[in-house]
């Protein structure tokens, strides 16, 4: 614990529902979700006008429209976060070189490494300009807490939400924490609450009165015996600046359980070559490829194959992922796949015969479903063949016409889809509808949130969804697209 509270806590406010609100101005002071839209997607974020509806994140998209059909549903639009992220941490780093972030939208940051005064008079000061900063930037709110350890400064910015600044002094640490649900403590999560719970324990008071050695016996050494000092307010986790990914990887939930072999191998092909992409993006190659499979049952399995040496090549990382479906039985229906790389490094030791193998396999695959493609069209060319289908304009994609300009994804079906055209800096747009396979109408990027800010042309590739790698049983994101950097 610190003598002064210069340990910063900055977590922004409903922020991916917040971002979409700031660049659809005909969406401000309305109820919005951000999430999965199919059948089986849940919310990821909901504005504080949906919140009033009972609506929260984790919750399953379908029961969000029925408490507020009314409310605008939107897939998730990374790039934009993303872009906004990088401004907020930008002013977090100008504070301090310890900035330890969480998340898109979350970080603790060492104020007394960045030369602020031990002071709260001075500390306040500078988490209300930091404040200050980020409307300014991004025209988002964030919420600040500042105490004297890590765990107090998070308890203080969820306190502050939304939109405020909370500071807790040291040496009110048991006096703030006492009442509170023991569940407010990190490392406490279900299984551990219940086993406090049936021992009479609910609040952080009765876990600090119950004793060292009663939580020992409880919960074992080490977890009790932290559990017991974060009860106390005694938190001496330092602000770790680097966070070093251990895995990346990306996944996909379907909205329709996949049945046929092939699109199963198809889709773990694809999301192969964009966990290299995510991998190359990054700088890193990996040693380990694992896969993901969750069936028609909610049962996850993963699978493992460590190779020669680390690699960044698609095409082995594409036959490593291949071999390990060979050994899961997806006859009954998959409903989510994922492919991830591990053990990573900064070097590469390209596996050649595999390689090779693999490209060959590439070669005769490509012919064998271009000689399919062209039997089933009457000899049509295979890419004359995939023009002909339609595309899939989900809600709240940012799209440019010719003659309109930019705009956003409103909604679609029945071969038609409706835009509204509006800039984050414009007022409340007109709303125009086309065909589906109106020539004129083309994806597009986000625009900056404030005019003249960073615009962010890279990839629209979502970006971290947790727990690939170890998940829970029967565990369900019900994200319709995710990826993930795993930290320790």
């Amino acid at each position: 614990m610190r003598p002064a509270p210069t340990i910063l806590h900055l977590d922004m406010d409903a922020f991916f529902a917040a971002a979409e609100q700031a660049a659809k101005p005909s969406l401000r002071g309305k109820p919005v979700v951000v999430g999965g839209i199919g059948p089986r997607g849940v919310v990821s974020t909901a504005s504080y006008e949906a919140r009033v509806f009972g609506i929260r994140s984790a919750m399953p998209t379908a029961q969000a429209r029925r408490l507020c059909p009314n409310a605008a549903y939107l897939t998730p639009r990374f790039a934009l976060y993303r872009q906004v992220s990088e401004a907020v941490m930008e002013l977090l780093h100008a504070l301090s070189p310890l900035v330890e972030p969480l998340s898109l939208d979350e970080a603790f940051v060492d104020l007394e490494a960045g030369g602020v005064p031990p002071e709260t008079a001075a500390v306040r000061g500078v988490g209300e300009q930091l404040r200050r900063d980020i409307r300014s930037a991004t025209g988002l709110t964030g919420s600040v807490g500042l105490a004297g350890a890590k765990l107090l400064a998070k308890i203080a910015s969820e306190a502050a939400k939304p939109d405020g600044l909370v500071v807790i002094e040291p040496g009110t640490e048991r006096e703030l924490l006492g009442p509170m649900t023991v569940r407010t403590l990190p490392g406490v999560g279900p299984a551990t609450a219940e086993t406090l719970r049936r021992a009479g324990i609910h609040t952080v008071a009765e876990t600090a009165e119950a004793g060292e050695a009663e939580l020992v016996r409880l919960l074992g050494k080490a977890h009790g015996a932290g559990l017991y000092a974060m009860a106390l307010g005694r938190d001496d986790r330092p602000v770790v600046a680097e966070r070093d990914a251990k895995s990346i990887s990306v996944e996909d939930t379907f909205e329709v359980d996949l049945t046929d072999r092939t699109r199963v191998r198809s889709e773990v092909l694809r999301l192969a070559d964009r966990c290299v992409q995510r991998l190359r993006a990054a700088g890193r190659s990996g040693r380990t490829v694992v896969i993901k499979v969750r069936n028609y049952d909610f049962s996850t399995l993963t699978r493992s194959e460590t190779l020669r040496g680390p690699t960044d090549d698609p095409a082995v990382i594409r036959e490593a992922a291949a071999r390990l479906l060979e050994m899961v039985d997806t006859t009954g229906g998959v409903r989510l796949l994922g492919v991830g790389v591990s053990g990573l490094a900064d070097f590469t030791q390209e596996d050649l015969f595999a390689q090779v193998a693999t490209e060959r396999e590439a070669e005769e695959t490509a012919k064998a479903a271009a000689a399919a493609a062209a039997e089933s069209t009457g000899g049509t060319e295979p890419h004359e063949a995939e023009e002909e289908r339609p595309r899939r304009w989900h809600p709240g994609l940012d799209v440019v016409h010719e003659e309109f300009g930019a705009g956003w994804v409103q909604g679609s079906g029945v071969g038609r889809v409706t835009v509204r055209f509006e800039t984050p800096w414009s007022a409340p747009g007109r709303v125009r509808t086309f065909a589906v396979e109106d020539p004129a109408l083309r994806p597009g990027e986000p625009l900056p949130l404030v005019r003249g800010g960073p615009a962010d042309g890279q990839s629209s590739e979502p970006a971290i969804l947790p727990k690939f790698l170890s998940p829970e049983p029967g565990e369900d994101t019900g994200s319709e697209v995710g990826e993930e950097i795993s930290s320790r």
